[in-house]
């Protein structure tokens, strides 16, 4: 236990909720503000993505014992399910045997989160707008207008948590020696649904992420446990297949009917969904310093967001709480410290897995419909089953471990010079499992 102290949060996100679990733990007092209605009384769909739990994001709830409370709400999918036209449906195992992400409702998590913050003794404060906070004694400025009048909320310290476009960010910015940078992606996403079947069961294999790969543009399906699956539909905006192009329904039915048949009969409201769902932007987001003094500290998508190609923007903010909460513990009443150590721990990793998301983008639309490809990542794992002190595959490295993300990459960039090479080989499509290859890699390795 810390020194008691009042900390407010504002957003009531995935990472605010549960941060404010991991500090009334700690003792303290806490407040959560969130512009929002409460979640729990509102209808939540149109703009979402399903997460993709996974070991960092499991490790942060179950070293607080709420692991298995949040996974009867999870679905595990073990595989990838690839869609093609004109070819046979095929499959692309994750990892090792029992290894899997797990598909969870962006709405129905944050629901339970908000719950379970409360019954630790968090208090929320829905419908409230933070405007600006005063970095030197952690005041909040709320009010109904960004012009005022602002009511003075007075802190210990405070948490912004409130996404990708942060007030509390947005104020620390103002300050000198502030580096911040955001990137779009000319990619935008809409929203659709396949729903369950009559007696409730899921008209695909409920235990894959089901993608469409199109090159420049993908669908992808992620289940949910009343039998439905949230679809994302991610396109340029403008261009030749673009949601710009997609203008009525005749368009869109012909589009789909081209490049997606196989949705056709499980799509039904596909017209109705596409032009009542809102096409949302996908953007990564750097800065630094994330904290100021003991008294302001950025966390998840405040300080790091970034693009969902990967699925670890939640366990990436997760991940933070983790550590934040290990420094804790280190580190007791000194939140000087906390906070700098936190940060420098932090920012590296955050900039690693923000590098990682996007190629993973370039590789879910169109690498894993490619021959090439797909034989080259059969090689690395019949190598990582063979010698697995010697190598790990980037995304078990990524999703299955708790190695820290900038290491992840810079073993994956030179496993990826390895691979570029192995390929190489005359043949390989014959003698990818034999002796030749293993030694050829066990070579560079060693080099």
């Amino acid at each position: 236990m810390q020194t008691p102290l009042k900390v407010a949060i504002v957003g009531a996100g995935l990472v605010g909720s549960l941060l404010a679990i991991y500090l009334k733990r700690a003792g303290h007092a806490v407040h959560v503000y969130d512009r929002s209605p409460d979640i729990r009384k509102i209808q939540f769909s149109g703009r979402s993505i399903n997460l993709a739990m996974s070991n960092r994001g499991w490790r942060a709830l179950d070293d607080i014992g709420l692991g298995d409370e949040i996974r009867k709400i999870a679905i595990p999918l073990d595989k990838r399910a690839i869609h093609l036209v004109g070819q046979p449906l095929s499959y692309q195992n994750y990892g090792n045997e029992g290894e899997c992400i797990y598909s969870i409702s962006r709405g129905v998590l944050n629901r339970q989160m908000v719950t379970l913050a409360e019954a630790e003794g968090a208090e929320f404060f829905f419908e409230s707008r933070i405007w600006d906070v005063n970095m030197a004694d952690a005041t909040l400025h709320i009010g109904e207008t960004e012009k005022g009048p602002w009511e003075d909320l007075k802190y210990d310290m405070v948490f912004g948590s409130d996404g990708a476009f942060s007030r509390i960010r947005h104020r620390m910015q103002r300050q000198n020696m502030f580096n911040y940078s955001q990137e779009f992606l000319n990619t935008g996403y809409k929203e659709l649904n396949i729903p369950a079947n009559p007696d409730g069961t899921h008209k695909l294999d409920k235990n894959s992420f089901h993608i469409w790969p199109r090159h420049d543009f993908m669908l992808i399906a992620m289940p949910n446990l009343d039998g439905s699956f949230t679809c994302t539909l991610f396109m340029p905006f403008e261009g030749e297949n673009s949601f710009e192009s997609l203008k009525d329904k005749e368009t869109l039915e012909a589009f789909f009917a081209k490049h997606f048949p196989s949705t056709i009969e499980v799509i039904p409201n596909l017209v109705e969904d596409f032009f009542k769902n809102p096409t949302s932007t996908l953007v990564t987001m750097k800065c630094y310093p994330w904290t100021y003094e003991d008294r302001v500290a950025l966390i998840g998508d405040a300080a790091h967001a970034i693009v969902p190609f990967y699925g670890h923007g939640m366990n990436a903010g997760f991940e933070d709480i983790t550590i934040l909460s290990q420094l804790m513990k280190e580190y007791g009443d000194d939140w000087k410290t906390i906070f700098k150590k936190y940060q420098e721990s932090r920012k590296p990793n955050a900039d690693a897995i923000a590098e990682l998301s996007y190629r993973n983008f370039m590789e879910m639309r169109s690498k894993t419909a490619d021959a090439k490809f797909l034989l080259q990542k059969k090689i690395e794992k019949r190598f990582s089953e063979k010698y697995p002190d010697k190598w790990l595959p980037l995304y078990s490295r990524v999703t299955f471990s708790f190695r820290p993300y900038a290491e992840a990459l810079a073993i994956g960039d030179r496993q990826k010079e390895i691979m570029d090479e192995v390929m190489k080989i005359d043949g390989i499509e014959n003698k990818w499992d034999s002796n030749e290859v293993d030694e050829k890699i066990l070579a560079f390795l060693e080099a």
